[in-house]
């Protein structure tokens, strides 16, 4: 039983790995301020999650388990609400959304 749920956490953990990649990229890649703030805290919530998951499969006790849980909520409130503020400001200083043209 401990073989699988290591495998599990293992494959969890490699499938958080691409959604920070992509996170990554799109922040590097994408033309405006707000694409970019959807693009890496979007993805990069979704990533931290599966490895979160994977971890709790490989964790030794409950504690740690709600441990790791507690990091990731804290994670998804810190990204909302700084996502949130950087965009307000953004607004706030007359930057427009980008438009296909």
């Amino acid at each position: 039983m401990r073989e699988v749920l290591d495998l599990t956490g293992i494959v969890l953990i490699v499938c958080g790995l691409p959604f920070f990649l992509s996170g990554s990229l799109g922040l590097l890649r994408f033309p405006d301020i707000f694409t970019r703030l959807h693009a890496l805290t979007k993805a990069d919530n979704v990533g931290l999650g599966l490895i979160v998951l994977g971890l709790i499969c490989q964790a030794g006790s409950l504690f740690e388990a709600l441990r790791l849980l507690m990091v990731w909520l804290l994670v998804l409130i810190a990204s909302s609400a700084s996502c949130h503020l950087i965009a307000r400001s953004a607004l706030e200083k007359n930057i427009k959304p980008w438009m296909r043209s």
